[in-house]
């Protein structure tokens, strides 16, 4: 029997997404798959050679829980210096992927019946995890507009615990600008709020600047960044992340940590450390690619007749299919007539039924492919 917890949790609908592509093609369908967020690259070398090195050297046992020292100092030296927010080795808990340290933020703050304001739409992994935790979300609209305090005001209650922010953006692809991120740190001074900043795409960003809300005056204290590894350096699968915390949070998240996974992996940790202390050229490669590709998306999608936001950082499209029947019809019709997988829009909140996202974390032939697909068979103009 499972539990009560659970009955209002769907699973996740990119997951969902990238096991069907996968059936499909184990069944000999030409199949173009763009549901997953994750980079078609390989690891950089230097990067494996330094797990390969830690294997070679024994490093192969358990660590301390909050991951091994020299990694969370490089980590708390990255978020003073690039991030302008004053961190210890202390602030720093390393977890198995970006998506644990999330959860265990959630089941360290939220009580039965605390709410939680998202920004809508907002990734998968954020409703379930404020609900699992027994809190309960509340959306404020973010697609093409301007989060502004008075709509942060409207969805707050005296319930209301925490805001979660995700800049750049999965799925929509936007970047909060400084005035956003002033209006959302004045509300949660003004009403005593934590703030969840999930910062993982940081790297992946178009003419933008990332703007951590830390580094606002006050909001260090009441602030929790989430970071990782997947999205940068092309490590999705070796399960690294970490979060920034307050003192007081980072004991209960270390607990959970203690309890649960006891740590992260220690190969995965030796190599996180190599890629931040190595040459980042390879994080300025595939961002270059990422927004060469976004490029002949956002051209191709229009001349196809699609209307798609302009993505300002990540690696999604976010497109808009109101014109041509809602978001789980046109996904439907994609997989159907074009062997195309995409995520449904409305998996990621209330205003998302109008839209389905697009991975371009795909090759460049791929994508040419899908464009062509897409207009030749599912004739959006007709």
């Amino acid at each position: 029997m499972l539990s009560k917890r659970l009955s209002g949790i769907e699973e996740s609908a990119t997951i969902k997404m990238g096991h069907i592509a996968k059936k499909l093609q184990e069944e000999g369908k030409e199949v173009l798959n763009f549901s997953l967020g994750e980079p078609d690259f390989k690891t950089p070398e230097h990067i494996c050679a330094a797990a390969k090195k830690a294997l070679d050297l024994g490093y192969t046992h358990y660590t301390s829980s909050a991951g091994i020292e020299e990694l969370r100092e490089e980590i708390a030296k990255k978020i003073r210096e690039e991030n302008k927010v004053d961190a210890s080795v202390e602030n720093v808990i390393v977890t198995p992927g970006a998506k644990q340290a999330i959860y265990e933020l959630m089941m360290s703050v939220l009580d039965e019946g605390d709410e939680v304001i998202l920004l809508d739409p907002a990734w998968v992994t954020f409703e379930s995890a404020v609900k699992m935790a027994g809190g309960e979300p509340k959306w404020v609209k973010r697609v093409d507009e301007s989060v502004k305090y008075e709509s942060l005001e409207s969805a707050a209650s005296g319930n209301t615990k925490m805001v979660i922010i995700n800049s750049p953006n999965n799925p929509a692809g936007y970047v909060l600008g400084d005035s956003e991120l002033k209006e959302i740190a004045e509300f949660a001074v003004e009403h005593d709020l934590l703030v969840l900043s999930d910062e993982i795409y940081e790297k992946i960003i178009y003419g933008r600047r990332h703007v951590s809300i830390a580094s606002f005056d006050d909001m260090k204290e009441r602030t929790v960044i989430i970071n990782g590894f997947s999205k940068t350096y092309a490590m999705t699968g070796w399960r690294i992340g970490y979060a920034v915390a307050p003192p007081e949070i980072m004991k209960g998240m270390l607990k959970i940590q203690q309890h649960s996974v006891t740590c992260a992996s220690s190969i995965s940790q030796f190599a996180a450390l190599d890629a931040m202390r190595g040459s980042q050229e390879c994080v300025k490669e595939m961002a270059d690619e990422f927004k060469r590709r976004r490029d002949v998306i956002v051209k191709r999608l229009n001349e196809i007749g699609l209307r798609c936001l302009n993505p300002e950082g990540a690696f999604y499209a976010f497109i808009n299919t109101s014109n041509h029947g809602n978001d789980v019809e046109f996904t439907e019709r994609l997989l159907k007539e074009a062997y195309i997988v995409v995520t449904s829009g409305s998996a990621f909140g209330l205003a998302g039924k109008d839209y389905v996202r697009f991975s371009f974390a795909a090759s460049m032939e791929h994508i040419l492919e899908g464009m062509e697909r897409i207009e030749k068979k599912i004739q959006p103009g007709g």
